[in-house]
């Protein structure tokens, strides 16, 4: 990567995504981080947020900030309808020329942002990674290698703000990887698309999955992909939402239902496989 071109702001306009619900306790905090980390790597910016029908002073916060911020862009959900529904939202108000999304807790460490877009000049898409990939040398070997380290304590409490909601991302990346053939080292994290290429893909899952299901699709249309290391940061304000059964258990749904219908009814039309240049920390310096 050529390092003089880092000393600058990414001269591409890009679009931060964001969904809140009842997260008066982080929304400024939220914000004002925003804006600084995109103020200093981007020479064109917006910041898109969605009210997911906050029933606390979310909105109010967020409306305040906007008078003295014209880059923060705020759509209001009439009542609380979920991640599955506030993704495809966010993402067609984007404008900006590339898009990604960071939830509100900030709970993926993108401080080296200008660096990890540097990569949208060679890759389709870029995409977080919280952990070190697993290397084994013995073929046969490498499922079960695999699946004891992400399913150690070392790595689980790094994946998430406590050991069961760990499992949990672990269970679900597991299947998405089984099911759908995606060899990502990561599908719920930050994730950086061209705006028009995702504005373009359809949205059929209602729950969390609608971030997988993006990913999934654009590596079936024969997109490159760029792993990135983007850490996970243990939430320290408010209340993680994303863990709560009804939401566990709809994105188990949307899981074995678009496989049923992509894989085993073949109802897809993405037939040529991506590339995926996978995380290597001995060679990537983020």
């Amino acid at each position: 990567m050529n390092t003089n071109s880092l000393n600058n702001k990414f001269e591409r306009s890009v679009s931060l995504l964001c969904w809140a619900y009842n997260e008066e306790e982080s929304i400024l905090n939220f914000l004002e981080k925003a804006t600084e980390l995109m103020e200093k790597s981007v020479i064109d910016y917006e910041i898109v947020l969605i009210d997911d029908g906050s029933t606390d002073d979310t909105y109010k916060i967020a409306l305040k900030f906007k008078e003295n911020n014209p880059h923060l862009k705020i759509f209001q959900n009439e009542k609380n309808m979920n991640v599955g529904y506030s993704i495809p939202k966010a993402i067609e108000k984007a404008s900006k020329n590339f898009l990604f999304w960071q939830t509100i807790d900030w709970s993926y460490d993108i401080s080296n942002l200008r660096e990890i877009l540097e990569h949208l000049k060679t890759y389709d898409i870029v995409q977080g990674v919280r952990r070190k990939p697993v290397k084994v040398k013995l073929k046969f070997l490498k499922p079960f290698i695999a699946l004891l380290k992400i399913l150690g304590i070392k790595h689980l409490t790094r994946r998430s703000d406590t050991i069961p909601k760990a499992i949990i991302s672990v269970i679900n990346f597991i299947l998405i990887r089984i099911l759908f053939q995606v060899p990502a080292s990561d599908f719920q994290n930050v994730t950086f698309y061209p705006t028009k290429w995702v504005q373009g893909i359809k949205s059929e899952g209602q729950s969390s999955f609608s971030n997988p299901e993006k990913l999934i699709k654009s590596y079936w249309c024969g997109k490159s992909i760029k792993e990135v290391l983007i850490n996970f940061i243990p939430r320290k304000e408010g209340q993680a939402k994303g863990t709560r059964p009804k939401s566990v258990l709809s994105s188990v749904l949307d899981i074995f239902n678009l496989w049923f219908k992509w894989i085993v009814l073949r109802k897809r039309t993405y037939i040529k496989k991506g590339i995926i240049y996978k995380l290597d920390l001995q060679k990537d310096t983020i």
